[in-house]
């Protein structure tokens, strides 16, 4: 390994992430490395890490070459291994595109979830498709404190759990997940969204993120909730045959959702780089047991 690691940092609606460009997947990153980098005193900080590699080069994305040259090897904060993150597919694009590895336009990127659709519009925000949510059957609770809800179960390629209180001060501090029943329900644990109305077709949100805690915003999440709330108010675009567009107001922004007929959902929010560097890997050996 080089004396030096490229990195940037960067955020989408406040959801930071550390960003290690790896393009022929030759950097070892186990997961305490990833939760030495993302420490937010002894390391850069982060609500996770963005490993930017070739698909040809990663075993998890090879198959997916053909239809995306990039893989985003997601991290959650804590070192461990994510499906899918829909802020940081933004950030991953506009990194693409600030490094000249691709033009405005529609884009594709490699995820655990699937393959994504991102168009980088020439005014700078970024749309990704974030492909169909899955509703699985059966009750949900979510709890905290002495105060428990109903929650929605949406999966976007990872688990959610979206419920609808009162008070956004309702959902604690959310240092720790937030109790849930039954257990079978999301048996690798789940992302748990606090939700309240704003307005029409407009909501805002609190999340704690699975193996991150709480973050300042959360793009799978946003659409879960959007989803969620579509059904909550009798809209469902496969029925109606008109799209559902919601606005999702963040900790860190606002984000704009959009569920079409065919149920395909798009989410629409900024991205930004705000710094790059590089990381002694003599300090990141020894910052990992």
């Amino acid at each position: 390994m080089s004396t030096r690691i490229a990195f940037l940092k960067g955020h989408g609606t406040e959801n930071d992430f550390v960003i290690i460009p790896d393009p022929e997947n030759v950097i070892d990153l186990p997961p305490a490395a990833v939760a030495a980098l993302c420490d937010r005193r002894a390391g850069i900080g982060g609500d996770g890490l963005l490993h930017v590699v070739r698909s040809a080069a990663h075993p998890e994305a090879r198959a997916m070459a053909a239809e995306a040259e990039w893989f985003m090897d997601y991290r959650n904060g804590d070192g461990s291994v994510a499906e899918m993150c829909g802020n940081g597919v933004r950030v991953f694009a506009h990194y693409l595109q600030r490094a000249g590895h691709v033009a405005e336009g529609d884009i594709a990127v490699a995820t655990r979830g699937g393959v994504k659709t991102v168009h980088i519009a020439k005014e700078g925000d970024i749309t990704v498709g974030m492909g169909k949510a899955l509703l699985p059957e059966g009750d949900v609770t979510v709890r905290v404190g002495e105060r428990s809800w109903p929650a929605r179960n949406v999966n976007m390629g990872n688990p959610h759990a979206v419920a609808f209180v009162e008070d956004l001060d309702h959902a604690g501090d959310l240092y720790t997940a937030p109790p849930f029943s039954p257990a079978s329900a999301y048996p690798d644990g789940v992302n748990v969204e606090f939700v309240v109305d704003r307005g029409l077709r407009h909501v805002a949100l609190r999340v704690h993120e699975r193996g991150s805690g709480e973050t300042r915003s959360c793009g799978t999440g946003a659409c879960a909730v959007a989803v969620a709330t579509a059904r909550r108010d009798g809209a469902d675009p496969a029925v109606t045959g008109t799209p559902a567009t919601y606005t999702v107001d963040v900790p860190g922004g606002r984000l704009v959702i959009t569920e079409r007929p065919d149920g395909e959902i798009e989410m629409t929010g900024p991205a930004v780089i705000v710094a790059e560097g590089e990381i002694d890997a003599g300090w990141l050996e020894t910052a990992t047991p």
